[in-house]
């Protein structure tokens, strides 16, 4: 008869490495393209100054915004947020709203919003494996904001809003704004870092003057945002890019088709890279410096986890959802070769369930429970029914929250149940020592273990006065 013990020994790793809270700084790769078709650009490691922003092309208004439209349309330019909606669609609705609204539209018909559109530059980065978004800001503002720009051109906007979390970075956007004025009024807005901050709604809330905390929807922004005018909520990565193809058309279809990854995987020194769609997970993984990796946690928490074999998946958001996962905010977490699933699925659903807002009842008993049951997986102390729940769950949870944290904590759940089936039944046999001897980790780095460190930016010299003139004659100071 074969012992539990025997049984542990031949399903579960026997070599133990602890995950733990990333203590590496995030670094930055240049990609093989172009700089000038390039997020990172030529120096990513300080703040980019207006001089050096508007000798690459930018702040250039050589083409015009129907043109522009017509550009993002034709290269499919899609959000980098998270959820990858069409960007020109979206700047085509949030126009025509405010025509309606303005009482221009074709129809007539009065509009949802009141006023013209206002556009936002949504920097609150929620994922705590992404640092793109922080990073743009530090290092390359003037490119979010030339984006902004004419986002607003575009829509018809007359006031815009940068809304972040990062003191840092909003120190280098205000800098960015005295430097040079942009065509329209931009008001910063400061919020505390939560997952749920940066959800559209939560974004238009705290900026008329509530919390950043999810409403019910429709409304949508678009339909009645910020002061109930038609808003464009963007990313601010989905900005910059818009700013790189109005500075560069004929690298339209590069700048669509290339996106910022933060990568990362236990205690390896994250990587934050721009590459293009096409490159098989595999080949993120092994630049990282990670080797043979057992899959991966996908889009920040939103892509839940894919075993091995889907890491010859290319990284292009069509691809990855056929396959039942997502490129998100474009954060992977590779799993360490010796790493247990079920824990990196505890991690991540205890995050979800510690951010949750808690306006939804559902949602704080959902991903309560789908924690709980997961611990108890960990734990070896799960019964015969924890499958069947957590099968139940992430079935039956997705769609039933005000925003999307809900979903992803259904998501993950379901996930790991169809990624890794024999892990989790061997965690229903015998306790996995990898979960067990990592429990005082988990328990000491609950709020960091997945956090990636933003990449160090050297801030610009701080502007120094003009020297005054000596007095003469004529001088209201000569004596």
């Amino acid at each position: 008869m074969t012992t539990a013990r025997h049984r542990t020994t031949a399903r579960h790793p026997t070599t133990i490495r602890l995950p733990t809270a990333i203590r590496f700084p995030t670094t930055v790769r240049l990609p093989t393209v172009p700089a000038a078709g390039s997020l990172l650009g030529a120096t990513p490691h300080a703040t980019e100054s207006t001089g050096a922003y508007e000798a690459t092309g930018g702040y250039a208004r050589a083409v015009a915004p129907d043109e522009l439209l017509r550009h993002l349309d034709a290269c499919g330019l899609r959000g980098r947020g998270g959820a990858g909606f069409p960007t020109a669609v979206k700047l085509r609705t949030v126009r025509e709203h405010g025509r309606r609204g303005r009482g221009t539209g074709a129809s007539g018909e009065p509009g949802a919003g009141a006023g013209a559109p206002v556009v936002v530059a949504n920097g609150e980065e929620g994922e705590p494996g992404s640092v793109k978004d922080r990073w743009l800001l530090r290092a390359r503002p003037h490119l979010v904001l030339d984006g902004l720009a004419h986002a607003a051109a575009i829509t018809g906007a007359a006031h815009g809003y940068v809304y972040l979390s990062d003191p840092e970075a909003a120190l280098r956007v205000r800098r960015a704004l005295a430097e040079r004025r942009p065509p329209l009024p931009v008001k910063v807005v400061e919020t505390a870092p939560a997952y749920v901050a940066g959800e559209e709604t939560a974004v238009v809330r705290r900026i008329d003057g509530g919390p950043a905390l999810p409403t019910a929807k429709p409304p949508r922004p678009f339909e009645r945002g910020v002061r109930g005018a038609p808003t464009l909520v963007a990313n601010v990565e989905t900005l910059a890019r818009i700013a790189l193809v109005a500075a560069r058309p004929e690298l339209r279809d590069a700048v669509a088709r290339s996106t910022l990854v933060t990568l990362s995987c236990g205690d390896t020194s994250p990587v934050l890279t721009e590459v293009p769609y096409g490159v098989p997970l595999r080949t993120l993984a092994a630049a990282l410096g990670t080797s043979a990796p057992a899959g991966a946690l996908m889009g920040g928490l939103f892509g839940g986890l894919v075993d091995a074999r889907a890491l010859d998946l290319p990284l292009e958001p069509g691809a990855l959802a056929a396959a039942g996962t997502a490129l998100g905010c474009g954060a992977i977490r590779f799993l360490a070769a010796d790493a247990c699933p079920v824990g990196a699925a505890f991690d991540a659903v205890g995050h979800l369930a510690a951010e949750s807002a808690r306006q939804c009842g559902v949602c704080v008993s959902g991903t309560a429970a789908i924690r709980d049951a997961l611990d108890r997986l960990a734990t070896g102390s799960a019964g015969p029914d924890t499958v069947e729940r957590l099968h139940g769950w992430a079935r039956g949870l997705p769609g039933r929250g005000a925003c999307g944290l809900l979903d992803a904590a259904a998501a993950l759940a379901g996930s790991l149940l169809r990624a890794f089936p024999g892990r989790v039944r061997a965690h229903l046999d015998a306790p996995c020592p990898v979960c067990r001897a990592d429990t005082p980790a988990r328990n000491a780095h609950r709020p960091t273990r997945l956090t990636v460190p933003v990449p160090a930016v050297t801030a610009p010299p701080a502007p120094t006065a003009p020297a005054p003139s000596p007095p003469t004659a004529t001088s209201p100071t000569a004596t």
